[in-house]
C-alpha cells in the first residue's frame, strides 16, 4: 500500500519568496537564463499553434505566455513551474467560442482566475491533486484524440467553412471537404514531422519544433508552395502587449458563462498541480498546492484583462525547464522576458509559418500527451479502473470533457465504496 500523501505541506507565500530569501548565487542566475531562454524557443510556436488550434489568432497565444507565464511564475507555489496555453484547453475553448464568442471566452476566463483564487483561499488543492489515475489518463487521452483532429484541415489543407468543435460532427465536415486536399500542405506537414523527428532523434536538446517549423517556412517561401500560412490566415502578428482592458461585467453574461469559467477553472487546477507534481519528481523538489491554484487564479485573470486565452501550469516546457538547469522561479520570469523580446523582433516573419507546419507540429503534441503506454496499463488492470478509464474517455471525445471527468470521479467514488483500493 502506498503511503498517505502529506497534506500539510500547503504554504500560501509565493515560492519565489522563500528561494530567493536564501540567497541568489551568478551560478543560479546563468542557469536561469539559459533554461529561460530554452523554454522561450520551446514556448514561442507552441504558444501560436495552440491559440490558432482553439480558433484564436497566434497573437493571443503569445499574449497568455507573457502574461500568464510571468504571473504563475512570480506567484506560483513551484519552484520549476512554466506556465500558459495548454493543449489540454483546445477542446474545451473551441467549444466555448462556439457557443458564447470571444467576449464570452474572456469573461469565462476571468471568473475562472477568481475561482482559482477561491480554490488556492480553501486549501482545495491538496485534494484536487489525489484525483484518481484513471480519470486523468483518460480525458487527457481523450484531449489528444479531439486535438489531432482539429489539426487534419490544416495538416491536409482543407477548405472547411466551419468546423464545429465536438469530434463526430467536426470529422462528417472534414469527410464532406476530402475534395480540398492539397497535396503541397501535405508535404509540408510531412516535412515539418520528419524534421521534428530526425532533431529529436539526433540532436535531443536541439529545439525541435522551432527548427522544423523554421525548415518548413523556409521550404513553402523558396519553393512558393500555394498553402496558408499565419500571414494569410491572420495578416500581421501584434509586435507589442494590447492595453488591459475589463470584460462585459453585466449580471446576464455573469451568469450565462459561469458553467464554461467552472471548466477552466477545473481543468486548469487539475493540469497545474499534475504538472507542479511532475516538477517535484523532476526536480527534487516539494510545491505548495494553494500558493500554486492562486497564483493560476492571478494568471487567469490578467490573461482576460490582456485580451488572451487560459492558462495552466504546462509540463512539456516545465521539464523543459528543469532539464535546461532552472534554479529558481525566476527561470520562468525570464522566460516571459525573452518572449516579449521574440515578439517585438519577430512578429513579421512569423506571418511565413505555414499552418500545415504548426497542424503537424501540434499532432506531435497530441500523440505525447496520449499517455498510450499508461492507457493500456489501465485497461488491463483492474474491471474498475478500465471501466472508469474507458467512460472518461469516451464522455470526453463523444460528449464534453467536463461530463467525462465529473462521470469518471463519480464512478471512481463507486467502485471505492463498493470494494476499497479497485481504483488506482
Amino acid at each position: 500500500m502506498q503511503p498517505a500523501p502529506d497534506l500539510s505541506a500547503d504554504g500560501f507565500t509565493p515560492r519565489m519568496v522563500g528561494v530567493l530569501r536564501q540567497g541568489y548565487s551568478s551560478a543560479a542566475l546563468k542557469g536561469d537564463l539559459i533554461a529561460g531562454l530554452t523554454v522561450a524557443i520551446v514556448a514561442l510556436p507552441l504558444s501560436m499553434g495552440i491559440a490558432i488550434a482553439c480558433g484564436l489568432s497566434p497573437d493571443k497565444g503569445l499574449f497568455a505566455a507573457i502574461v500568464g507565464g510571468f504571473a504563475i511564475s512570480a506567484f506560483g507555489g513551484s519552484r520549476y513551474q512554466i506556465g500558459g496555453p495548454a493543449g489540454a484547453f483546445i477542446v474545451l475553448i473551441a467549444s466555448i467560442l462556439e457557443k458564447r464568442g470571444y467576449d464570452g471566452l474572456l469573461l469565462a476566463t476571468l471568473i475562472a482566475g477568481a475561482l482559482m483564487l477561491l480554490f488556492g483561499a480553501l486549501r482545495l488543492g491538496r485534494f484536487i491533486r489525489l484525483m484518481p489515475t484513471p480519470v486523468v489518463v483518460g480525458f487527457t487521452a481523450g484531449i489528444a484524440i479531439i486535438i489531432f483532429a482539429s489539426q487534419l484541415k490544416e495538416i491536409f489543407g482543407l477548405s472547411v467553412a466551419k468546423e464545429p468543435a465536438a469530434l463526430l460532427p467536426k470529422l462528417g465536415a472534414l469527410w464532406a471537404a476530402v475534395g480540398s486536399f492539397n497535396p503541397q500542405a501535405a508535404i509540408v506537414a510531412g516535412v515539418t514531422l520528419a524534421a521534428i523527428l530526425i532533431v529529436n532523434r539526433l540532436l535531443p536538446r536541439y529545439p525541435a519544433f522551432l527548427m522544423a517549423l523554421v525548415a518548413a517556412s523556409l521550404l513553402a517561401w523558396l519553393l512558393k508552395l500555394e498553402v496558408a500560412t499565419i500571414g494569410t490566415r491572420f495578416g500581421a502578428i501584434a509586435a507589442s502587449l494590447p492595453a488591459p482592458k475589463l470584460p462585459d461585467l453585466s449580471l446576464p453574461k455573469l451568469m450565462t458563462v459561469l458553467p464554461d469559467a467552472g471548466a477552466i477553472a477545473l481543468l486548469g487546477s487539475i493540469e497545474s498541480l499534475l504538472s507542479a507534481v511532475v516538477a517535484d519528481k523532476l526536480g527534487q523538489d516539494e510545491h505548495h498546492p494553494s500558493a500554486e491554484l492562486m497564483s493560476q487564479g492571478i494568471a487567469n485573470i490578467g490573461a482576460a484583462l490582456f485580451l488572451a486565452m487560459p492558462v495552466t501550469g504546462t509540463i512539456a516546457r516545465t521539464a523543459t525547464n528543469i532539464r535546461a538547469g532552472a534554479a529558481t522561479p525566476l527561470s520562468g520570469v525570464f522566460h516571459t522576458l525573452f518572449l516579449v523580446l521574440f515578439m517585438g523582433l519577430a512578429a513579421p516573419l512569423a506571418g511565413y509559418i505555414p499552418l500545415a507546419a504548426l497542424g503537424a507540429m501540434l499532432g506531435v503534441v497530441a500523440w505525447n500527451m496520449s499517455e498510450k503506454h499508461h492507457f493500456m496499463e489501465l485497461l488491463t488492470d483492474t474491471r474498475a479502473s478500465a471501466a472508469v478509464l474507458l467512460a472518461t474517455f469516451l464522455l470526453t471525445i463523444l460528449e464534453d470533457l467536463t461530463v467525462g471527468i465529473l462521470a469518471g470521479v463519480a464512478l471512481s467514488l463507486i467502485f471505492a465504496r463498493l470494494k476499497p483500493h479497485t481504483i488506482s
